[in-house]
């Protein structure tokens, strides 16, 4: 799965402070890894407006994560908790591709009405 420019700057926003913690791999792999399918670094600032605003529909990334997402947040339909997003508040973030993954196939779903793509 590839993720835009923005998505790519957000990761590089929230994993600017970051440690690498044990699991698949690390957020520094991550956004390494979108970076090289975007063919282009993440921009801090530019990933902070993406997560912040509204793309055509009612939720935004912060939404549900909060603005920063340096708490836990809440699913804005479900109610559902959801554990912080911010590696440099929650070590275990962005360390499963897996994961990863499925939840920026969805997410984006939800915020883009469409999936990721470069």
């Amino acid at each position: 799965m590839r993720l835009p420019l923005v998505l790519l700057s957000l990761a590089a926003c929230a994993l600017a402070t970051a440690s690498a913690w044990a699991a698949d791999t690390t957020p520094a792999q991550q956004l390494d890894r979108w970076s090289t399918a975007a063919g282009a670094p993440g921009q801090a600032e530019r990933g902070r407006m993406f997560f912040a605003s509204r793309h055509g529909g009612e939720w935004s990334c912060a939404s549900c994560h909060g603005a920063p997402p340096t708490r836990p947040g809440r699913h804005a339909g479900t109610g559902k908790s959801i554990d912080t997003l911010a590696p440099a508040f929650n070590p275990s973030t962005f360390t499963d591709t897996a994961k990863v993954d499925k939840w920026f196939r969805r997410n984006c779903k939800d915020v883009l009405q469409r999936e990721c793509t470069a």
